[in-house]
């Protein structure tokens, strides 16, 4: 069975609770989306997914698959999966949105992770401090960070057991020595709860949008036996450089170029030493905390690493 044919009679299976849905008529409008325009795979399944969705008058979050997995939190690694989880919820933090009503953080023994309930879910509260097991939430990713989010099928149980929470962060460090592409002034998308960074105005769930400003730095540390790859999201970047949204943006409409953000950047901390502490997803590490020892002379810095 073909990968096309397989996604196709998956996406007609989410759908066999609500309403018919024809697997070949799936796999004919996923041949059009890649063999004729291009689109890769996951992105074609997710539109095809949203236009079956459309049509029966259906929210993302009705649809579920049966026999969820149960999986520590740092397993987590791929988007749109449907699990479940036994954990505890560790902190609450205060919705920035109307639509959410409770985000935070859940942990297991593995490390923790982040999570959202929307209002239209009609969840029961989670209390902070209790252990739970939820069942068929379902997995959401944004530059390599994963989070869940609780659903109107959400089966959520208090349990009386106490859960040890471990931490996924790792520190590294090293001689900043490149600042990859899709890094400074970013465009997201600004439809609700998706934050995917545009591509020549193009979100790759929700296509052409009007896109809000943000910062970022993808980078490489080299310490001289190990290259890791980095993410400053917009507070780190801003701590990072000094430069605020509100700069780049001057920076950016003075220049008519927002490349223009990021080769100043470049400037003013390649070449310089960091350590990074933050969890990995993926090849990435995501950065929460950062000391900076000073300017270093990369090429020194690297012979010299390489000859310990």
């Amino acid at each position: 069975m073909s990968e096309l044919r397989q996604e196709a009679e998956a996406i007609a299976e989410q759908f066999s609770d609500h309403t018919d849905v024809d697997p070949d008529d799936v796999e004919e409008r996923l041949e059009t989306l890649v063999d004729e325009y291009r689109v890769p795979l996951d992105e074609a399944s997710r539109s095809v997914t949203n236009s079956y969705l459309e049509d029966a008058g259906m929210e993302r979050d009705e649809l579920g698959r049966g026999g969820s997995e149960e999986v520590l939190v740092n397993d987590i690694d791929a988007d749109e999966q449907w699990v479940d989880l036994r954990v505890k919820l560790v902190d609450l933090w205060e919705p920035r949105s109307d639509s959410v009503s409770q985000v935070g953080l859940l942990g297991d023994e593995s490390g923790t992770i982040k999570f959202v309930a929307f209002e239209t879910s009609d969840l029961p509260e989670l209390t902070e401090g209790q252990a739970y097991e939820l069942s068929n939430v379902v997995t959401d990713e944004y530059e390599g960070s994963y989070s869940v989010k609780l659903n109107r099928t959400t089966g959520i149980t208090e349990i009386d057991e106490e859960i040890e929470v471990g931490d996924n962060a790792d520190t590294v460090e090293g001689a900043l020595v490149d600042i990859q592409s899709g890094s400074g002034l970013i465009k997201r998308c600004p439809e609700e709860d998706c934050t995917r960074v545009l591509q020549n105005g193009r979100c790759s769930e929700h296509g052409q949008v009007e896109g809000e400003f943000d910062l970022r730095i993808k980078g490489v540390l080299d310490d001289g036996e190990t290259v890791t790859e980095v993410i400053f999201d917009r507070e780190a970047t801003e701590d990072l450089t000094g430069m605020t949204l509100e700069e780049a943006k001057d920076m950016a409409m003075d220049a008519l170029d927002t490349t223009v953000v990021a080769e100043e950047m470049g400037e003013d901390v390649l070449g310089r030493y960091y350590r990074v502490t933050g969890p990995t997803f993926g090849r990435y590490v995501l950065v929460d905390e950062m000391e900076d020892p000073g300017t270093v002379d990369v090429e020194s810095a690297l012979i010299e690493a390489r000859s310990i």
